[in-house]
């Protein structure tokens, strides 16, 4: 055991025996040993699974996932990622359900239950309970022969040749085995239902594939007076302070009907000074680049993040179905908003 602050002291004997590279064959015998489980649960796939999959597209209800200790644990996990791929799911426990939560699992729901040896009390207690109700049951287990696999609809084979800790008592292989197959029922179902990337930003709409999903330009761009526009016939000068005054790097050049006719950038600027160009003679028309690059409104702000990547450029004009000016955006919006 590795000593934490606060701890006493440990013995000369305990020291002797932390070795690095005891540790790390420890460590390495660890992860050959879960992924040797995973390999035999993989082969092990049949129609069992198929079986199991077409049971949680027909219930009308909600996947309750439920176990004891660590098989709770992982339980935990598999509901969570069950209700945020797109199948309702909840965990109860299987101590709480016999007193009074089990109230919460209807005769619409399905229940998977997850037990290694597949004899525990708490869950062993429920599961006549459940049957009497007709709820659906799916088993995770390594005991084949155990109660809960005798009152399973389907079992889920999660058994093990022996589990990662050295004195084969800590589940560890076991759980691995479990949660490996938790997500693979998720991934099933996932694609079984046609989840989309858009479905599951809906779910995680302060996630970074949310945000990327969900956030439109118009969450994010710039409006109204923040938004530099000048006319085709305005002075240079007033072009200057306009775009100087927003700092947006750049202004569009607009008809008297709001329609982008051209944008003036920072670029544009140093460009004509090193020409020489004598600037006070002109106007906006005379120096704006025409047509050019915008994006609608209501696209999502994640493209005109690649539009500005793709092009080299810092900022685009927004505009509606009419090409009418309606904002501006940077890529310092769009990092502001996470987006990028």
């Amino acid at each position: 055991m590795v000593p934490r602050p606060g701890d006493k002291p440990a013995d000369k004997m305990t020291l002797m025996a932390f070795q690095p590279n005891q540790i790390l064959q420890l460590a390495r015998e660890t992860l050959e040993i879960e992924a040797a489980a995973l390999l035999q649960l993989k082969e092990r796939l049949d129609e069992r699974f198929v079986k199991a999959v077409g049971m949680v597209l027909a219930v009308q209800g909600r996947v309750v996932v439920t176990g004891m200790g660590k098989s709770g644990h992982i339980g935990r996990k598999i509901a969570a990622t069950l209700a945020s791929t797109g199948t309702p799911a909840m965990f109860v426990h299987p101590g709480e359900a016999s007193h009074g939560d089990l109230g919460m699992i209807k005769t619409v729901d399905l229940v998977l239950a997850i037990s290694n040896s597949g004899e525990s009390d708490e869950l062993v207690a429920i599961l006549p309970v459940l049957k009497r109700q007709g709820v659906p049951l799916i088993a995770l287990t390594g005991g084949l022969s155990s109660s809960l696999a005798r009152h399973a609809d389907v079992v889920l084979d999660c058994s093990v040749d022996k589990e990662a800790c050295p004195l084969n008592l800590a589940p560890t292989a076991s759980t691995t085995a479990q949660l490996a197959m938790g997500d693979a029922l998720a991934v099933a179902l996932l694609d079984a239902r046609g989840f989309k990337p858009e479905d599951f930003a809906r779910s995680h709409p302060g996630g970074s594939l949310g945000r990327k999903l969900l956030t439109h330009v118009s969450d994010v761009m710039r409006k109204g007076g923040d938004v530099p526009q000048v006319g085709p016939d305005a002075e240079f000068t007033t072009l200057m302070r306009e775009m100087s005054s927003k700092g947006l790097g750049a202004t569009s050049i607009t008809d008297a009907d709001g329609r982008v006719l051209g944008v003036f950038t920072d670029g544009d600027l140093r460009r004509l000074i090193e020409k020489g160009v004598d600037l006070r003679a002109l106007k906006a028309r005379d120096v704006m680049h025409p047509d050019p690059r915008t994006i609608r409104v209501d696209a999502l702000a994640v493209e005109a993040a690649e539009m500005m990547e793709l092009q080299r450029i810092t900022s685009i004009l927004v505009v509606d179905e009419s090409g009418v000016l309606c904002g501006a955006i940077n890529s310092n919006d769009l990092m502001r908003a996470k987006v990028i």
